[in-house]
């Protein structure tokens, strides 16, 4: 097979691909081996009968459609062999139109489609990151609502005599309707609520405020999580304001036992409350990086690779309901979206995806990180350990389906990210610089197979490490 690469316009290359008489004769002796199972022949068994023997049965009507099956057969084999050998790196399945010497007996074949590759670009402005994360440490006002809370926790009723005011704890009889008819939920009796909750509907506990006990009134609002308006009647049984206990040394040593001092508890709740937010702040490094990387991808997204991933994506998504017994028209309905828009954020995520993926193999290129062979055996380690196999299994999955190259690039990518992460500056919401070393203290796990981009037709890259896991998990164990 000869074949030539030319790069046209628009991301797309033009490949003619010639093959010489010796070379597709062995694939239209392949072609008559098919013909020979479906040609009965008196004397021979299917799929026995010699090509003279058929050419004789059928003439050249057999000759064409044998030819005409290795050209359907062999075209796909012929271009897969052209991108391997060119490295070229396609976005979507290229259709060949037409294929010269098709109809000739005997004769060499060639054709040229155009194919889509993936844009290679450059990113400015990664290396000085400015990313933006939840605040790791615990302000004083957190600290103080969290103890207000504690102390609200344990204190005391007591009956008031004042008019309500916002915290009190009311005792009502609640009722309304719309046209008559009772609305579910809002008819209780002597029922305890605290006011400012906003629990009701809107203005409810603006009609609270001021009232006392023995009170009634009349009102017109909108329950809460409703459209339409209802009429509310309500009696004020009962006021009682909830006393607080002194914040104390005292009280504090003998509520909590661990700490003898509001200052030694001060001090463990706000290590406490700040390493949690650490814990979330790191947590959300890999969504935040990858998020703000993006935005310096500003060029028009290849469609194909859009389209790919969001296909990825919707089955994906559509698999996981199917475990869980949720149909997507159940979903649909809990959350309230249209099919539009549920496929529209995920068309959004593919966006973003695309975009990081095209980010990460230009910071890889330019920084020179690779994917050596070590770093590829590892990962077929890691992918047998999860699906409770050998190695040598799964390296011989990704050999037969060819898709080695596609994990290394997207360990290429892991490690891209990876350099990434300990690169930027990261702030929190007031600008305030929070310490890389701090936050990675104890180093950032990325998953190879990460939504870094972008699974395209063709070239489902997205999903590789998942579907080799199922698939050798599924496959026979003799094999």
């Amino acid at each position: 097979m000869q074949c030539t690469v030319e790069p046209r316009e628009g991301n797309k290359v033009h490949v003619n691909v010639s093959v010489d008489v010796t070379e597709f004769e062995r694939d239209v002796e392949t072609a008559y081996r098919k013909l020979a199972r479906e040609v009965r022949i008196a004397g021979f068994r299917p799929g026995k009968a010699p090509r003279k023997v058929i050419d004789a049965h059928l003439g050249e009507a057999g000759m064409k459609a044998a030819r005409a099956q290795a050209i359907e057969d062999a075209v796909p084999k012929y271009l897969a062999e052209a991108v391997k050998q060119h490295d070229i790196d396609i976005i979507a399945t290229p259709k060949v139109d037409h294929v010269h010497g098709a109809e000739e007996l005997g004769a060499p074949i060639s054709f040229h489609c155009e194919m889509e590759v993936r844009p290679v670009i450059t990113v400015a402005g990664y290396a000085g990151l400015r990313v933006e994360l939840p605040a790791t440490k615990a302000s004083e006002s957190e600290i103080d609502d969290v103890i207000n809370n504690e102390r609200k926790r344990h204190g005391t009723l007591v009956d008031a005599t004042r008019p309500i005011a916002t915290g009190d704890q009311v005792t009502l009889d609640l009722s309304a309707a719309r046209d008559g008819t009772p609305v579910p939920g809002l008819n209780v009796e002597a029922w305890l609520y605290e006011v400012g909750r906003g629990w009701v509907a809107e203005g409810f506990d603006a009609q609270l405020v001021g009232m006392s006990a023995g009170d009634e009134a009349k009102f017109t609002a909108v329950p809460n999580g409703n459209t339409d308006e209802a009429e509310f009647s309500l009696k004020v049984i009962k006021v009682q304001e909830l006393q607080l206990p002194e914040l104390t040394d005292a009280w504090v040593a003998d509520t909590f036992g661990e700490f003898d001092t509001v200052e030694a508890w001060r001090d463990a709740l706000s290590e406490r409350m700040s390493e949690s937010r650490l814990n979330q702040a790191r947590n959300s490094v890999v969504d935040r990086v990858t998020d703000e990387l993006a935005k310096l991808v500003d060029i028009d997204l290849p469609e194909p690779m859009v389209e790919g991933d969001l296909q990825s994506r919707v089955r994906n998504t559509v698999e996981t309901f199917q475990r869980q017994g949720i149909a997507i028209a159940q979903f649909l309905q809990i959350t309230g979206q249209t099919e539009e828009q549920f496929i529209e954020q995920l068309r959004e995520q593919s966006r973003k995806a695309v975009r990081v993926d095209l980010a990460l193999r230009a910071i890889a290129k330019e920084r020179n990180i690779e994917a050596d062979d070590e770093a590829v055996e590892n990962e077929f380690e890691r992918i047998a350990e999860r699906a409770g196999v050998k190695p040598a299994r799964v390296r011989k999955l990704y050999e037969k389906n060819d898709a080695v190259g596609d994990l290394r690039a997207q360990l290429r990518k892991s490690a891209a990210l990876e350099w990434l992460v300990r690169e930027v500056t990261y702030v929190d919401e007031t600008g305030a610089t929070i310490a890389t070393d701090v936050l990675l203290r104890d180093g950032v796990t990325i998953d190879p197979t990460l939504d870094t981009g972008a699974g395209v037709a063709g070239d489902d890259e997205s999903n590789t490490d998942e579907e080799a896991t199922s698939t050798v998990a599924a496959e026979p164990k003799g094999n």
